[in-house]
């Protein structure tokens, strides 16, 4: 589509340089740069198939940074940029919504850890993150997400997948199946301790991975990013991811990767998490980190393999088969994972 209408909503100028970000799986992020003040901003159209209730988000990052600010937080921060109209959020001529943050310079991401160094200290980013996002009182954070964290569901999803995908899709997977339904159980005590309330209920970040976190050009961490996933649930949810995203020694789309989980980057985030919530962690979360991983890394495989039998609808794919090369890519990682966790037993 045109973006100048959208654009001119938010910079009073025609003189401004548009490039894509393309590392992203849901939203569509370009960088915007107005060439009279020299600003650079991140223009992003929210995917309303995934985000049902985009202001949520706005409102959401809103609370989060006010949260932020009070505790004196000693990282950047991501703002909500007002359009001229004084919205945080704009709808195009095809009603889809449309906001603009700021952009950080001299920044850069990872997609993959580039050392274990690298790996604590971006743990222990979030981990300093959530500590001070979570204060006694929960705050009035709002659902964007509806059954993100409800593995029944996930495994619903995937089980009605299965009976009504195309048959090539089937034959494609039948590996990745089998082993999915063999794990299918995994998730079942995370399930229950969720059911009986045995997690306490924490603000957490629900997509934790080394992208979302922003570095100096010494690998230094410089701020958290991407709050659209922020919820209410169990910081359990978080250091899964982190496992998941962090350990993984190649892309996750490469679906020929073998042995692709580190054992001393999983050491290494695990030291980084607790650094500023092991004092504010239960008995139950404490004794669950290492299932958490397991749990995290399957769900994100099982999600996957979803997808790719409904035939791609929800990630942003660029070859037919790229939904199940994540797949196999994701249960290397977890029987890396738990051939560790089983020859570690004490």
């Amino acid at each position: 589509m045109e973006l100048d209408p959208v654009i001119r909503k938010f910079i009073d100028t025609g003189n401004y340089t548009v490039s894509p970000i393309t590392n992203g799986l849901i939203n569509t992020t370009y960088c915007v740069e107005n060439k009279d003040s020299r600003e650079k901003f991140i223009l992003q159209k929210i995917n309303e198939n995934v985000f049902k209730k985009p202001e949520n988000i706005i409102n959401n990052h809103l609370r989060i940074n006010t949260i932020l600010r009070s505790c004196e937080y000693q990282l950047r921060i991501t703002e909500p940029i007002p359009s001229l109209s004084e919205e945080f959020l704009i709808r195009d001529e095809n009603g889809a919504p449309w906001r603009m943050l700021s952009f950080m310079e001299n920044s850069i991401t990872f997609i993959t850890v580039p050392s274990v160094q690298t790996a604590f200290e971006a743990a222990k980013t979030f981990s300093y993150f959530l500590a001070l996002v979570n204060t006694e009182k929960l705050p009035d954070i709002e659902d964007t997400l509806p059954d993100f964290i409800n593995f029944e569901k996930r495994i619903t999803d995937y089980q009605h997948s299965l009976k009504h995908a195309a048959p090539q899709f089937m034959e494609n997977a039948r590996t990745e199946i089998e082993i999915a339904n063999r794990l299918l159980n995994l998730p079942d005590r995370w399930i229950e301790m969720e059911k009986t309330g045995q997690l306490p209920k924490r603000v957490i970040h629900a997509d934790a991975k080394i992208s979302n976190l922003l570095f100096d050009e010494n690998h230094q961490p410089l701020a958290v990013i991407d709050l659209d996933t922020v919820m209410i649930s169990t910081l359990l949810y978080d250091f899964g991811t982190m496992i998941q995203s962090y350990t993984n020694t190649t892309d996750e789309d490469d679906g020929k990767a073998k042995n692709n989980f580190n054992a001393e980057i999983y050491h290494a985030v695990k030291e980084g998490f607790l650094f500023h919530l092991k004092e504010k962690l239960s008995l139950e979360e404490a004794d669950n980190l290492d299932y958490a991983a397991q749990t995290a890394i399957y769900i994100q495989a099982l999600r996957f393999l979803t997808d790719y039998l409904d035939g791609s609808i929800y990630y942003s794919t660029k070859y037919p088969g790229h939904n199940l090369d994540r797949t196999k890519n994701q249960l290397e990682l977890l029987k890396g994972l738990n051939g560790y966790l089983e020859s570690n037993k004490i």
